[in-house]
């Protein structure tokens, strides 16, 4: 395996593994506010607000992934 091969197999696995983690933790967060907000309807406003922050959050995750790989393409 050649250095440029390598490098687009670390890029692909860098994206792909850096979103896994993400989209199962998008998948909690909102399954779960979901929930929330059907046993207690009078709060979804502050349930609403705390989620989107989760989601904020756990979406930065997936963007340092994406650099990363970008990196790894680009500059590596």
């Amino acid at each position: 395996m050649d250095a440029s091969a390598a490098k687009l197999l670390g890029a692909g696995l860098s994206i792909g593994l850096g979103a896994l983690g993400p989209g199962l933790g998008l998948g909690f967060l909102i399954g779960k506010a979901l929930e929330a907000i059907a046993r207690q309807p009078e709060v979804s406003g502050d349930i609403r607000t705390n989620m989107f922050i989760g989601i904020g959050v756990t979406e930065a995750v997936a963007l340092y992934a994406f650099v990363v790989a970008l990196i790894l393409i680009f500059v590596a």
